[in-house]
């Protein structure tokens, strides 16, 4: 007997998908989360419902449980509904229904043959395809499915079937295309209808390489392939696929188009009607059917790229030279769109940059990539003009030849990246550490676009393994960004096929030559670390099953160049970017790149190992747990001193050990961590690691007892640190630490990116231990709530849609004590573990906790401040720009929040007076008093 509960179902999905009903496989898992205010709400069961079928499931499990139903055929849709029940016998109600549609094909199902241009005039012609066709009687419903070796936008009858861009995307072409699938029942009329697309060349026809491009990966034209299937109502059904049936065009207005290059486009070419029943314009011939072998699609995983935002233009610049430039006021990826109007065959030339370099553009980081479109206009009233297959990296945008008075209301910027879910946010008392961590955000969304790139404005913008390794923590806890993820590493096992289970540095692999076809640790390890970090965090079991065969070819590949556990003398990129190595060799880092391999090596050997154990492979959880213990052994004895000292003495060296776990031996453990903490201190509490140990370096201080280290290594300005490009004006995370020099002229090295998410792994950091968020089992299913409130902080927040609901823990300072809050979602439960305190397990509901501070009991200096956080900054240059800082927001002191931001700014200023060289120190308590003159 149960009773009703206030409790109620969330959400639920199937599968991995937010943005759409549509689903990959006829046995999508669901997920559905309880919305409760009863605290310690726990699941005991649940009844889920599919028409007239219920299905009963006893236990608490709720996220991606395995479809209970006979499995979905080709195109179905059924609606689902769940209820669930507490253990104390209490029901919800049953959810709203939620519709789950087969997005895939039938067996055999795909007859579509790539189509193209006949006689193509130049390489990568953009393409206009069409086909006719009469409906004769009632339509019952109607599908279009298709794909490209390209990208393309599909009509019907003069309506694009979507809002996707840049679909299908870009993907292993040689191993795996993917397909949409879109309900076109509305768009399909009695009589002559048109099915048609636009298709450019995009990823499958670019050349890659470095400073001077190779010749074409994939090939020289795109191609078209997709078939609309119409179910009549007397129960027939008619399929248009392409073929040579169909018409084509290469004289309309997209004149050229390339992902780095840019787009051209002349309004005077364009056709009109060319998608709509009637009269027919412009110079058409039948399609050729192209020699190319195709995979057979599959069903698409992940959202595509949509159009998410709009910025709009925050200052009009004069450069030296005149030209007009746009400041967008933020680092993005997209494209601009137009609203002009001008006489016929004027000409717009926009180009993009993200910095400047003297007040003009800076161009020479883009390399190769010009990163340019051209408009040419048609002349007949206002213009709407936008690139359509094409995307850039830029705040700054020039545009040359507007005609008449510039209007800037008249340009926007259209943000572009894959639809994902927002899940995760922070905030503090720390307007730069919140900035820094909006960098990261927006770093990600330009770089998280139908792939995992690098960089989003250069000549390269490839989904480098590395980058994506170090940074999938991140990532997901800012988006729900599963199902992208699970895309990119169907790829990447792909591509192992072809390297005798290498991992090539790029996926889609389109450097073939770059290192040659051996391994690259940190680079490779994301074949095991990214399915075991997804599995962590999404609480993706399947994941773990899909990838096992590929994390297995990875570290076997390792172990044939291995020698006794130690991964030693063959070719590493090693810490990359360790900000030691010169502009020109960014692979010279203080750490030797064997330590990077053979950590890498052990611990991959681990995540296999459990990889196994839970996946019940037993035989592979014992063979490779014993190997990873050879390795972490062999990697102890070679690499550490029975003294706790590293054989190489750098940062990175010691974060490794200590957070891979290679030491076992607490007092080796202690030192290694001393000695970090160290270096770190004299360095200036600048950053000294590079892509493999900045993931690393916050986590294993904090973990040894020095907190404090950690923090001043966080909240450092000067250059090398996280914050010095905050205090340079940046809104992404840089490539490197010193994209921009003190002086505002770019780094001269020859690869300067100012939008590289790499870096910006500290953020996970800021979750789980400045905050204190994290997962403590799969998925969330229980939390750890373990802030570490640093000094010079006055609140922290962190903020995660978990799979199981939202969850949230907050501190704040309060005189003497430290006022903890945190909401644990229904079905879940949370081990807490706040200083000064027993660690406890948790329920569900929101809870509130109150400790002392211990900082408000340390010895205190100059305005009442502990001693160890007066010395917060080292360098007299720091107080310069903090005073330069506060002087900014002193114009705003009315404001409150500015007040406040100041007060944060100045309370810094304060914690560092006693070290104040006399000649600033008047400078100083005059800033502060002007903001503050308490």
């Amino acid at each position: 007997m149960t009773t009703p509960t206030s409790a109620r179902i969330g959400r639920l999905r199937a599968e991995l998908r937010d943005d759409s009903a549509l689903v990959a496989t006829p046995t999508p898992r669901l997920t559905w989360t309880v919305v409760s205010d009863e605290p310690g709400w726990t699941q005991a069961a649940v009844e889920l419902r599919s028409g007239d079928a219920v299905v009963r499931l006893d236990g608490a499990d709720s996220v991606l449980v395995d479809w209970p139903f006979a499995p979905l055929e080709a195109s179905e849709v059924r609606e689902i509904a769940v209820r669930a029940f507490s253990v104390d016998g209490r029901e919800t109600a049953w959810s709203a229904p939620v519709a789950v549609e087969a997005g895939f094909l039938a067996d055999g199902a795909w007859v579509a043959r790539p189509i193209g241009l006949a006689n193509p005039q130049r390489p990568a012609q953009p393409v206009l395809l069409r086909r006719s066709f009469t409906v004769d009687r009632p339509v019952a419903s109607a599908r279009f499915s298709w794909t490209a070796l390209g990208v393309a936008e599909p009509e019907v009858n003069g309506m694009p079937i979507d809002d996707s861009v840049l679909s299908p995307g870009w993907t292993s072409y040689r191993d795996r295309l993917v397909h949409e699938s879109v309900d076109v029942t509305d768009l399909v009329v009695q009589g002559e209808n048109v099915v048609g697309a636009t298709l450019a060349g995009a990823w499958y026809t670019e050349k890659y390489g470095f400073f001077a491009f190779a010749e074409r990966v994939y090939g020289d034209q795109p191609a078209f392939l997709g078939q609309l299937v119409i179910d009549y109502a007397d129960g027939s059904s008619e399929t248009i696929a392409t073929d040579d049936a169909w018409s084509a065009t290469g004289d309309f207005d997209v004149v050229d188009s390339g992902i780095y290059a840019g787009e051209h486009q002349d309004a005077r070419r364009a056709v009109e009607g060319w998608s709509r029943a009637g009269t027919l314009h412009g110079t058409w011939t039948p399609a050729a059917v192209l020699p190319i072998e195709t995979p057979v699609p599959e069903a698409r995983v992940a959202p595509p790229v949509r159009r998410i935002d709009e910025l709009s233009v925050v200052e009009v610049l004069a450069s030296p030279s005149g030209g007009t430039i746009l400041d967008f006021g933020q680092n993005l990826v997209g494209r601009l769109r137009l609203r002009v109007t001008g006489p016929r065959g004027t000409r717009l030339t926009l180009r993009h940059a993200e910095v400047l370099d003297e007040g003009e553009l800076a161009l020479r980081p883009l390399r190769n990539a010009a990163s340019t479109d051209v408009f040419e206009l048609a002349g007949d009233g206002e213009e709407v003009l936008e690139a359509r297959f094409t995307f850039h990296g830029f705040r700054y945008a020039e545009i040359e030849g507007w005609p008449g008075a510039f209007d800037a209301s008249s340009v926007t910027a259209v943000v572009l990246h894959t639809d994902m879910t927002r899940t995760g946010w922070f905030s503090s008392s720390h307007h730069q550490l919140d900035r820094l961590h909006e960098n990261v955000v927006w770093g990600m969304r330009g770089n998280f676009l139908s792939i995992p790139t690098d960089c989003p404005q250069r000549d390269e913008r490839l989904g480098w393994t590395g980058d994506l390794q170090v940074f999938s923590p991140t990532a997901s806890f800012l988006y729900d960004c599963a199902g992208f993820l699970e895309s990119w590493l169907r790829d990447l096992a792909l591509e192992q096929t072809h390297t005798d289970g290498n991992v090539p540095m790029v996926v889609p692999s389109v450097l073939p030559g770059f290192a040659g076809p051996g391994a690259v640790a940190a680079w490779g390890d994301a074949a095991t670390v990214v399915p075991w970090v997804m599995h962590e965090r999404f609480g993706d079991r399947g994941i773990l099953a899909a990838q096992y065969p590929s994390m297995r070819s990875w570290v076997d590949a390792v172990l044939r160049v291995s020698t006794d556990g130690l991964w030693s003398n063959t070719f590493q990129l090693g810490d990359w970017l360790d900000p030691a190595a010169p502009p020109d060799k960014p692979g010279d880092a203080k750490v030797d790149s064997d330590i990077v391999a053979s950590a890498y090596l052990a611990r991959s050997l681990r995540i296999v190992a459990d990889t196994a154990a839970l996946l019940g492979e037993t035989a592979d959880a014992a063979h490779y747990g014993e190997l990873a213990e050879t390795s972490r052994a062999a990697f102890a004895a070679e690499y550490v001193t029975p003294a706790g000292r590293m054989m190489s003495d750098a940062p990175t060296a010691y974060a490794l050990a200590l957070r891979f776990d290679l030491v076992t031996d607490a007092a080796q453990r202690a030192a290694l961590t001393k000695r970090l903490a160290e270096l770190v201190r004299s360095g200036g509490y600048r950053i000294g690691t590079g892509f493999v140990g900045t993931p690393l370096v916050t986590d294993a201080l904090a973990d040894g007892g020095y907190l404090d280290a950690a923090a001043r290594l966080l909240l450092q300005t000067e250059n090398p640190s996280w914050l010095y490009p905050v205090t340079m004006g940046a809104t992404t995370v840089w490539e490197r630490w010193d994209s921009l020099l003190e002086d505002g002229s770019v780094n001269p090295g020859e690869m300067t990116s100012f939008n590289h998410y790499a870096l910006g792994a500290v953020a996970d950091w800021l979750h789980r231990t400045v905050a204190g968020l994290a997962p403590d089992a799969p998925g969330y299913r229980r939390l750890r709530i373990a802030p570490r409130p640093l000094t010079e902080l006055d609140h922290a927040e962190a903020t995660h849609e978990t799979p199981y609901g939202l969850a949230s823990v907050a501190w704040r300072r309060d005189g003497s004590t430290i006022a903890v809050t945190a909401t644990v979602p229904a079905n879940t439960t949370a081990v807490v573990s706040l200083p000064g305190l027993p660690e406890t397990i948790i329920g569900a509901g929101t809870h509130e906790w109150f400790i002392e501070d211990v900082a408000s009991e340390a010895p205190r200096g100059p305005y009442g401040l502990d001693s160890t956080t007066a010395a917060i900054i080292d360098d007299p240059r720091a107080y310069r720009a903090l005073l330069d800082a506060v002087a900014v927001h002193d114009a705003a002191k009315a404001d409150t929040v500015r007040r406040e931001t100041v007060w944060a700014e100045s309370r810094t200023v304060r914690q560092s007076l006693m070290f104040t060289p006399p000649d600033l120190l008047a400078d100083v308590e005059a800033a502060l008093a002007a903001v503050d003159p308490a």
